[in-house]
């Protein structure tokens, strides 16, 4: 049987990287999936993608910092497929890089709402719908960057994705005995548009590269299986957990 038999998934920042490979792969482990960001032409041929392989997929586009949006996801997964059980928050934006004297307070707030909010939202209307299904896996993306080390000029980005590991560890606490589980997916370096934003020369990429004991970017698809384990019930007795799917970043000093 496939891992994800019979569940239905909400997936954000479906559109590319990470995402829309988590998206592809719970589709294919059996997972009626309900695919969510801002670019509707993306999100079509993800759909598209999805059902030619055989699999069930809706989608709607819109922002993750919208209460209304995160209400109609839920809303969309209710109507067409029955239920929710699984909801991947991946949506994220590494923001305004620039030091803290130097950031406008919209530039903070913008990446806090974008990062941190949105997942307040999404969970406010999601654990509803996993109660009413007796349980669920709830995931964040978070990162390593202000977890296990700081960068220079990522204060906002940092600080939102932290954010995220202590509502993942109150929300677990709070909802564990009801059969929600909660956890965080700490990525590290990944192959995806917003991450070559880091890696636009060959100069920056061997860098990065570098910073990594496995000495490489992980593939989108390396970090959606990650979440599939968090997802399925491969992982009925994890809750509350920063899970580092990292390449070693965090423990590498060569």
């Amino acid at each position: 049987m496939s891992l994800l038999s019979n569940k239905v998934a909400i997936i954000t920042g479906a559109s590319s990287g990470i995402g829309r490979a988590s998206a592809i792969l719970f589709a294919r482990e059996g997972a009626s999936v309900v695919v969510g960001a801002r670019r509707q032409p993306e999100l079509d041929a993800l759909v598209e993608e999805i059902r030619h392989e055989g699999g069930q997929a809706v989608s709607l586009a819109g922002d993750v910092k919208s209460e209304s949006y995160a209400r109609a996801l839920v809303d969309l997964a209710l109507t067409r497929f029955g239920g929710l059980d699984i909801a991947f928050n991946n949506a994220g934006t590494t923001g305004t890089p620039g030091s803290v004297p130097a950031l406008e307070l919209a530039q903070w707030q913008e990446t806090l709402d974008t990062n941190l909010t949105s997942a307040f939202v999404g969970a406010k209307y999601q654990i509803p719908a996993m109660q009413a299904r007796g349980g669920g896996s709830l995931i964040f993306t978070s990162t390593f960057v202000g977890h296990t080390l700081g960068l220079p000029g990522m204060a906002a980005y940092a600080a939102s994705k932290a954010g995220l590991i202590g509502l993942t560890q109150v929300l677990a606490a709070e909802y564990g005995a009801q059969g929600v589980r909660v956890n965080a997916l700490l990525p590290g370096g990944t192959d995806t548009p917003m991450g070559r934003a880091f890696t636009d020369t060959p100069e920056s990429l061997a860098f990065v590269q570098h910073m990594h004991a496995l000495k490489r970017l992980a593939q989108p698809e390396e970090i959606a299986r990650s979440a599939l384990y968090l997802a399925s019930d491969a992982s009925s007795f994890t809750t509350g957990i920063a899970l580092l799917a990292d390449g070693g970043v965090s423990i590498c000093r060569t």
